[in-house]
């Protein structure tokens, strides 16, 4: 779980020190959403879900194998402007975090999306912010405290999609599984997501958060509504490799259906999502993109509480 208080980010002396802080809480992150119970399909502190190859113990490992890689993203996009030269050593050290995670996972695909998000996110947290300036008020050389409170959660978002939108020109030529999903279905996936400035975050998984708070819920069910919302509107890629546009239509009406009977805290709320995890697990998929995109919240909302 995240700290109790969620202001992580003081004044930090050196953009190294900043580094070490975003990267700690992007793993943080990564390891609240795998322990985030129950979740429909999807590994937690009950199983695997839908995945053979993973697990929870196997989830925090590879979280915390990516640090170093995170704490690397964020130094090098520091007081930067979005530009190809950005994106292409953003990418290049996405690609050696993915090395990292294959180690600590022994081989699984535990965190490849979120290394793709988070990324982004760590480099428009720090990077120069990619708005009209007459927006921003005017700081001081160095002025690194008054810098991250200025800049919020849309304007991270927003140039973190400035730097996606720049093409990859050293990217390998082999296509992910998301690329070949995306051709197959005519969805957008998680570049479409990135490129964007992350609306499903900012639009769904953000508010859904901050308004269960509001009504005085519980941490884990503010966080389990705000996957859910997500999940009833993204198309998810992995929902879609693993099961295909069934897979899709049933986690998202199944999503939207716990919502409206209240969200996960009522009862009927929470036996809702019960039959949507056994109707996930009998398709044997499982709402991933998703889970990258409560991650990608989880730490959007620590740095802007």
């Amino acid at each position: 779980m995240l700290p109790a208080s969620r202001h992580l980010l003081p004044a930090c002396p050196t953009a190294r020190a900043r580094a070490r802080r975003l990267g700690a809480l992007a793993t943080a992150v990564l390891i609240a959403e795998a322990e985030l119970t129950p979740k429909p399909a999807l590994v937690d502190r009950r199983g695997r879900g839908a995945h053979t190859d993973l697990d929870l113990d196997l989830m925090r490992r590879s979280a915390r194998a990516l640090q170093s890689g995170f704490e690397a993203m964020a130094l090098c996009a520091a007081g930067q402007r979005p530009s190809p030269q950005l994106r292409e050593r953003l990418a290049q050290l996405g690609r050696d975090a993915e090395v990292a995670m294959l180690a600590a996972s022994a081989g699984a695909n535990t965190h490849r999306g979120a290394i793709w998000a988070l990324g982004l996110l760590l480099a428009g947290a720090v990077a120069s912010p990619e708005v009209p300036p007459s927006s921003l008020p005017r700081l001081a050389v160095g002025d690194t405290a008054a810098h991250l409170a200025a800049v919020t959660a849309d304007t991270i978002a927003h140039t973190a999609g400035a730097i996606a939108r720049h093409p990859d020109r050293l990217a390998p030529p082999n296509p992910s599984h998301g690329a070949a999903v995306c051709a197959r279905y005519g969805v957008s996936g998680a570049r479409g997501e990135a490129c964007a400035g992350f609306p499903h975050v900012l639009h769904h998984g953000l508010p859904t958060l901050r308004a269960a708070r509001a009504r005085g819920l519980p941490e884990d069910s503010a966080r389990l509504d705000a996957l859910l919302a997500i999940m009833s509107h993204l198309d998810d890629t992995c929902l879609l490799h693993r099961g295909g546009r069934d897979a899709l239509l049933t986690a998202q009406v199944g999503a939207s259906t716990v919502l409206a009977l209240g969200g996960t805290s009522t009862p009927a709320g929470s036996r809702a999502l019960h039959r949507l995890d056994a109707q996930l697990l009998a398709l044997d998929a499982s709402p991933g993109g998703s889970a990258d995109l409560l991650a990608a919240t989880l730490f959007l909302d620590a740095l802007h509480p």
